[in-house]
């Protein structure tokens, strides 16, 4: 099952599975919202001499079924489950997520402690939001977008010049009628919608060892970090300089040495 890509089946949902290699223990990669398995791509390449790496493409995202019925955070759960048992039967797996990614590995973490050796969250956290029309603008802003590009440029036109607009554009679909997205708003908006609720009692009873890694210009507040360790003392935490909320994508070398350290090299950062 070495290499390539690979399709699982998740009750009536194909996940997509990118196998990057390796031949150590098990590590999985969940990227983010609108995201896709090819933005960590350099990530599970970076630690594939330590790790099998497989990279996901969530449901509703990238080569998964795209208009699946349930959007519900346990169906992204046991989506996680089909593919830990599919690709490492006997051993627990490494559970890696930026944003809603790490939304996902933490609750997979939570709902199967057996599966999951260690979680690493980049810029991911489990308040939810107390902003009612936040799910809202994500859906207007994907719903804004042209069905389909005809090039790259004019896509980077229309989106704007940035790292997480790279690997928009990098993902784009090729069709007879120009370049389409791989996710429909509506579905990014319900899919959001789920993740926006305060998940601390899960939190705190997570016993899995997690790292969380902040970037020093992402999402969160100070307080918002602040509040994560609080409330899960044992967490560790790390911080990655000068980098966005997209810190695998901008902040890389930062990202991956906080990785190698933490999962690689054993040490505390």
């Amino acid at each position: 099952m070495n290499g390539g890509r690979l399709v699982i089946r998740s009750g009536s949902v194909d996940i997509s599975v990118v196998d990057r290699g390796g031949d150590g223990p098990l590590l999985v990669l969940l990227h983010g919202l609108a995201g896709s398995a090819r933005e960590l791509f350099p990530t599970a390449d970076a630690l594939t001499d330590a790790f099998r790496v497989v990279v996901v493409d969530q449901r509703g995202h990238g080569h998964s079924t795209r208009r699946p019925e349930q959007l519900s955070r346990a169906a992204f759960v046991n989506d996680i489950v089909q593919v830990i048992t599919q690709f490492s039967p006997d051993r627990a797996a490494t559970l890696i997520g930026q944003s809603m990614g790490a939304h996902t590995a933490f609750l997979t973490a939570a709902a199967r402690p057996d599966l999951v050796e260690r979680l690493v969250m980049l810029e991911g956290h489990v308040s939810g939001s107390d902003q009612p029309d936040e799910t809202a603008r994500l859906g207007a802003f994907f719903d804004s977008w042209p069905v389909t590009f005809a090039d790259p440029e004019e896509a980077r036109s229309f989106l704007g010049e940035s790292v997480l607009t790279e690997a928009w554009i990098s993902d784009l679909e090729p069709t007879s009628e120009g370049l389409r997205r791989r996710f429909d708003a509506d579905v990014m908006q319900r899919t959001i919608e789920a993740v926006h609720e305060p998940r601390w009692a899960e939190w705190e009873a997570l016993t899995v060892p997690t790292l969380a890694v902040f970037a020093e210009n992402g999402m969160f507040s100070a307080e918002q970090k602040a509040e994560l360790i609080r409330r899960r003392p044992r967490t560790l935490r790390a911080d990655i300089r000068d980098a966005s909320h997209d810190a695998h994508l901008d902040g890389f070398d930062g990202w991956i040495g906080v990785l190698r350290d933490h999962l690689v090299n054993g040490r505390e950062r």
